[in-house]
């Protein structure tokens, strides 16, 4: 999926332009729901490129109203979200990502201000990296109020952010496991803070692309399995290299709907 931003330690960059067919999506949801899904998290690239925001709405409302997921999240930079998406799609759960540029912090306040008044729960993703290593950033973290604040230690993922035919040179945004360490010691005051090193992160998701066919990360780049319209989920699961003890072990499994999360609404 395209993005509008170019942040050199992505990950998830755009090797493609192509996107399924509202209906073939549902379908691949479908199936996911019926094998057991329980959550799902749209990301991208940029999820609120795509129609301005409306192929993501109808694939969030579908996933809440059809097939009643308890949790149902999207990770955005935040600079295409619109109060008018709010109100198309508000029974739903947003997620906000940010670069640490003023006018970004900016929007990001805007964004939480809507997420406040439309009763979603939002939660922010900060990738950490040789840039913003020293920060401190507990004031603006408290500020903002997230429910859950993931701190991911930039990762190098080859044919993504490093390698031959890579569309992104990460190597210059790594840090070693001491500095994230550091970075965690920086921030332990924030209750809601959840750290994510390289280790928990490689194997620990079951990541979708655009075709519907799940990663495998284990050899440190993104092997496809076949897609589920395809072969159906418990086939191509097999080749995703998930590990549940690694999911169980950074928290993977946590209070997903707004009603457990007790928020006071």
């Amino acid at each position: 999926m395209t993005c509008n931003y170019k942040c050199g330690f992505c990950f998830h960059t755009a090797k493609t332009s192509f996107v399924l067919p509202i209906e073939e999506a549902k379908r691949g949801l479908q199936l996911l729901k019926d094998a057991g899904m329980e959550k799902i998290n749209f990301s991208g690239g940029e999820p609120f490129l795509q129609q301005r925001g409306v192929f993501l709405g109808e694939l969030v409302r579908f996933c809440k109203e059809d097939l009643q997921l308890p949790s149902v999240s999207i990770v955005s930079n935040g600079s295409l979200i619109r109060e008018s998406w709010f109100q198309a799609y508000d029974t739903n759960k947003l997620i906000g990502r940010t670069q640490g540029k003023k006018s970004h912090l900016d929007n990001l306040h805007k964004v939480r201000k809507w997420c406040r008044d439309y009763k979603v729960a939002f939660k922010i993703n900060s990738v950490i990296n040789t840039y913003n290593v020293e920060e401190d950033m507990r004031e603006q973290i408290t500020a903002l109020n997230p429910v859950r604040w993931k701190v991911f230690q930039c990762l190098l993922i080859e044919g993504e952010n490093a390698g031959q035919n890579s569309l992104r040179e990460a190597e210059k945004f790594i840090i070693s496991d001491h500095q994230f360490e550091d970075f965690l010691v920086r921030h332990q005051s924030i209750q809601c803070l959840v750290p994510e090193s390289n280790q928990k992160m490689r194997d620990s998701y079951l990541i979708l692309d655009e075709y519907m066919r799940f990663l495998d990360c284990r050899e440190g780049r993104k092997d496809p399995s076949k897609s589920i319209l395809d072969v159906g989920v418990h086939e191509a699961i097999k080749f995703s290299g998930f590990d549940e003890k690694m999911f169980l072990k950074r928290g993977g499994k946590y209070v997903w709907s707004k009603a457990d999360m007790k928020l006071e609404w």
